[in-house]
C-alpha cells in the first residue's frame, strides 16, 4: 500500500494519470480501509469502482494489529505525530505480541524516528510510513513490519556530494553498513547506523531499495538476497524493516 502511494506520487510528479481497479475481495477492502489507504489514494489515482461502499461491519476494532495507519511525512511535526501515535499503541502490540520491554520499545521508537527523518532531509516529495503486526506461519512468530518510502533524491545523489560513489549499491553500503552521511557535522545524518544496530540487537531484517539497487541485512529466519543490482530504476528510498517477537 505504501509502495502504491509512492508510485502515485511519482506518476503525479510526471503528470501521468493512472487507474487502480479495486479487488472484489471484501477482506482486502477491509484491510485497505483499516490502513487508511483510501484516505490518500484518490489524490494520485482514478479509482474503479468509483463509488466505494464500506459496510458497517468494517468499523475499526480496538483489537486491531495496526500500530500505525498509513501516514504522510512532509515536515518534522509529522514525525512528532507518528512517534506520539506509536507510543500510545506500543504497550498493546509491542509488549503483548513481540514481548518487548520498555528499553526495546524506546529503541524501536528511536529507529522509527530515524528512518522517517531520512525523508525530511532527502525528499522534496511526500513520503509515507505504515506499521502493522503480522503472524508469519513459516517461523511461527509475530512480526512487526515498518514500511517507509519516498521518491526523493535517493542515497547515491545524497552521498555523492561528499564521497566518490560508484553506484547505488555502493551508496547503500556506505550509508547502512558504514554510517556515511551527506553532512560533515558530527552526529548528524548517521541515523541508519543506529537503526542497523537496533535491528541486529533484536534479530530483525532491514531492506533498503534506492535507484537500481537493494541492500538487505537478513537474519537466520529471513529470506531474500543481501545485494541486488540492475533493478528497474525508481527514485528515492524504500525502507522495509521486520522485527520478530523475542
Amino acid at each position: 500500500m505504501v509502495g502504491l502511494l509512492e508510485l502515485g506520487e511519482f506518476f503525479i510528479s510526471k503528470e501521468i494519470q493512472k487507474t487502480i481497479y479495486l479487488p472484489e475481495s471484501e477482506e482486502v477492502i477491509k484491510y485497505l480501509e483499516r490502513m487508511d489507504f483510501f484516505k490518500y489514494v484518490a489524490s494520485y489515482f482514478t479509482i474503479e469502482p468509483f463509488e466505494l461502499k464500506i459496510p458497517d461491519k468494517y468499523s475499526r476494532s480496538s483489537f486491531s494489529d495496526v500500530l500505525l495507519e498509513i501516514t504522510p511525512i512532509e515536515k518534522s511535526d509529522d514525525i512528532h505525530f507518528i512517534v506520539s501515535r506509536v507510543k500510545d499503541r506500543a504497550n498493546k502490540i509491542l509488549k503483548k505480541h513481540l514481548h518487548y520491554d520498555d528499553r526495546a520499545i524506546n529503541g524501536f521508537i528511536v529507529a522509527l524516528s530515524e528512518v522517517c527523518q531520512n525523508i525530511i532531509e532527502h525528499s522534496e516529495y511526500t513520503g509515507f510510513v505504515g506499521i502493522q503486526k503480522y503472524h508469519f506461519n513459516n517461523i511461527n512468530k509475530n512480526v512487526v513490519k515498518i514500511a517507509v518510502m519516498d521518491i526523493g533524491i535517493g542515497f547515491r545523489n545524497s552521498l555523492k556530494t561528499r564521497f566518490d560513489i560508484k553506484d547505488d549499491i555502493d551508496a547503500l553500503e556506505r550509508a547502512l553498513l558504514h554510517g556515511a552521511s551527506r553532512y560533515s557535522d558530527t552526529g548528524r545524518g548517521h541515523g541508519l547506523a543506529s537503526v542497523r544496530r537496533f535491528i541486529n540487537q533484536w534479530n530483525g531484517k532491514i531492506s533498503i531499495r534506492s535507484g537500481t539497487a537493494r541492500l538487505s541485512i537478513i537474519p537466520e529466519w529471513g529470506w531474500g538476497r543481501e545485494k541486488e543490482n540492475n533493478l528497474t530504476h525508481f527514485p528515492g528510498a524504500q525502507i522495509n524493516i521486520l522485527l520478530p517477537e523475542t
